[in-house]
């Protein structure tokens, strides 16, 4: 349920009917536009009457929500939200360039890969520490010594860096130590990772699972949102459906239907939701067009010899000759690229 609040109304009157809700067990989240204020019920108000809050001179209006995603739900926050991290804005016309190895393989991989990027234009630099992988027998990262060399390429490039987290065990250093903590598809929905990192403050950058509707990743989201970080990315890199010419198919409708639903920044993954380094480009394009608010792109000096994802990775050289087509195309749809 949503109470908007009337322009002006004075703030003891505000704060009485906040403490009324708060007697009636619900939690409250209140949204401040130039022109209104919104206070979001938050818990079970299938029992309430309209007419209790219809009653107080300040409510101008009370709306039912109908979607069981509620801080994550435009009706509750109708102005989009903006993340900033060390001076770089993700959401609202701010489009970022997340771009980098799937996997840190060493020192002079990451550092050369970073400086490289940092010379043609990114905005962040990703790298896995740890990979979640299919094979039992595949290439799992270097875990802890991965974030530590993440670390130097960020002291030598200034680039903040976002890796993928996979457990509560590692969750103090990945605080300290990284910029944006990412969720992988494959822990969408492991509800006690997502609660963890609602209890911390660091942007996190969660990845739609493999078959996911949007409502199941909306409410994913609502998981951290709940415990109280508001700090949330929502990224798109493809569904599994009956087609197999690419690894994924990468669902850019999700884009403007989940601006509709939320007010949370999205960003696309063209590198997994193709699996084709090849259609990267183009893919990152449709998405700015899409009206997304980033790109999350795989990066690699070498992919033929690259220890995961090799196929839909992309040279630094592919990486300059895409960068300024993003540029000149960020300004023709008035958005500002963050670098």
């Amino acid at each position: 349920m949503i109470l908007v609040l009337k322009p002006g109304a004075p703030r003891e009157q505000v704060d009485e009917l906040i403490g009324r809700i708060k007697t009636m067990g619900l939690d409250v989240h209140i949204s401040v536009g130039v022109d209104t204020t919104i206070i979001g019920l938050v818990g079970d108000t299938t029992k309430l009457d309209r007419l209790v809050f219809s009653s107080y001179d300040i409510v101008q209006n009370v709306l039912k929500v109908t979607e069981p995603f509620k801080k994550a739900n435009r009706m509750f926050h109708p102005d989009d939200t903006i993340i900033e991290i060390g001076g770089r804005k993700i959401g609202e016309g701010h489009f970022v360039i997340i771009a980098g190895p799937c996997s840190v393989e060493s020192e002079e991989q990451i550092v050369g890969i970073a400086r490289e990027l940092k010379n043609i234009g990114a905005t962040f630099l990703r790298g896995g520490a740890y990979k979640p992988r299919t094979s039992p027998y595949s290439f799992q990262g270097l875990g802890l010594e991965g974030l530590e060399l993440l670390k130097i390429a960020r002291a030598e490039t200034g680039l903040p860096i976002v890796s993928e987290i996979m457990s509560t065990d590692v969750l103090d250093r990945f605080v300290e130590d990284v910029d944006i903590i990412q969720v992988g598809a494959r822990n969408m929905q492991n509800f006690v990772l997502l609660r963890e990192l609602g209890r911390i403050r660091k942007p996190i950058l969660l990845k739609r699972g493999l078959s996911a509707t949007l409502e199941e990743w909306l409410m994913s989201a609502e998981y951290i949102l709940s415990e109280g970080n508001d700090k949330v990315i929502l990224c798109e890199r493809g569904i599994r459906t009956f087609e197999t010419y690419t690894r994924n198919t990468l669902d850019l409708s999700a884009v403007p239907a989940i601006k509709k639903l939320s007010h949370l920044p999205v960003i696309v993954d063209p590198s997994h939701g193709t699996g084709k380094s090849w259609m990267v480009g183009t893919m990152s394009k449709a998405a700015l067009v899409a009206g997304a608010d980033g790109v999350i792109i795989e990066v690699h000096n070498n992919p033929k010899c690259a220890l995961s994802d090799g196929d839909q990775s992309i040279t630094p050289s592919d990486y300059a000759a895409i960068f300024p087509k993003i540029k000149q195309l960020a300004e023709i749809e008035w958005k500002r690229l963050e670098v």
